[in-house]
């Protein structure tokens, strides 16, 4: 067990690694705020660069052309009101959206709200819109492969809807409020055998919680936004509530190679483990067992002590 299955005659180390991640491919929506758009890679991976990981922006609220100024703030049960009196002037809430000016004001027809000076008009969010290279790999085979547990398990160029659907998940449901999926990397080597036997097995499993009774903020979302001047001087903004997936790339795994060191230690040890078996199983025949006493009898030999013997001839 100790030397065929655990490899006890090696050494091993643990993985240390470096990850570099890079998205293809564009994509296109219809939007009534954007109307038609193409998106590449530089729109919808936020940021450029990350360590370990990469996200992808698959939803998003975009809220056009803010200024500073006031404006009444979103419809809840801390900012509706009926009168001024109802709105504290210069008090924030967590959640709000600005600092209130302490005046009542509509926001539509049949609903008015407390006045906040902010980045205006504010962001309405209540409503989300739905909608690892061996040596051996060409440039040519890259460039038509595709990751498939089953056809092509040691191509790194992965599918997202595949990724989320390998780790039991939909990524049409994913897509809509973000989350973030784990790509785990194992890289378990025998370096006594040649370099080329040494590949990566990849899995996949989602890393945010999906208990939706424990869950205050499911899904992974943020906001940034885009800052302009308009032809007048004012300046000007571009809000951004983008939902995605961020992927982390987590790398573990061992490397093992022949060593005299450890294979001396196993082996004293094993030796030692037999004079103990060897101790045990007398203990268990000799004191523990039925036919005790034959096998005692069948052990050890009674014999009469020489000196005593010899004085006895003596005496006669």
């Amino acid at each position: 067990w100790v030397f065929v299955w655990e490899k006890g005659y090696q050494e091993t180390d643990s993985v240390v690694s470096s990850v570099t991640t890079k998205a293809k491919g564009v994509a296109v929506t219809n939007t009534s705020k954007l109307g038609y758009r193409i998106w590449d890679v530089a729109d919808y991976v936020i940021p450029a660069q990350e360590e370990n990981s990469i996200f992808i922006m698959t939803n998003m609220i975009v809220t056009l052309n803010q200024t500073q100024s006031t404006c009444p703030e979103i419809p809840d049960k801390t900012t509706i009101c009926h009168s001024d009196s109802n709105c504290s002037a210069n008090s924030a809430d967590t959640h709000s959206n600005g600092v209130k000016t302490g005046k009542c004001v509509p926001f539509n027809e049949t609903v008015k709200t407390c006045e906040v000076a902010a980045w205006c008009p504010v962001e309405n969010d209540a409503v989300v819109p739905k909608r690892n290279i061996l040596p051996n790999i060409t440039t040519t085979y890259l460039k038509s492969c595709i990751y498939d547990a089953r056809m092509d398990p040691f191509c790194p160029i992965f599918r997202l809807g595949k990724i989320v659907e390998n780790a039991g998940h939909s990524f049409q449901d994913m897509a809509i409020e973000g989350g973030i999926m784990g790509i785990q990397v194992n890289w378990d080597c025998n370096l006594d055998r040649a370099a080329s036997l040494c590949l990566p097995r990849y899995s996949f499993r989602r890393l945010d919680t999906r208990d939706l009774d424990h869950n205050v903020s499911p899904g992974y979302n943020f906001r940034f936004a885009k800052y302009f001047r308009d032809h007048t001087g004012n300046e000007q903004r571009t809000l951004i509530k983008a939902y995605g997936i961020r992927f982390d790339i987590i790398v573990f795994g061992k490397a093992g190679k022949f060593d005299i060191i450890p294979t001396m230690i196993n082996i004293g040890s094993g030796l030692a483990l037999l004079g103990v078996a060897t101790v045990l199983c007398d203990v268990i025949v000799l004191y523990c067992m039925k036919k005790r006493y034959y096998y005692r009898e069948k052990k050890y030999k009674y014999v009469e002590d020489y000196e005593q013997g010899l004085a006895g001839e003596m005496d006669q």
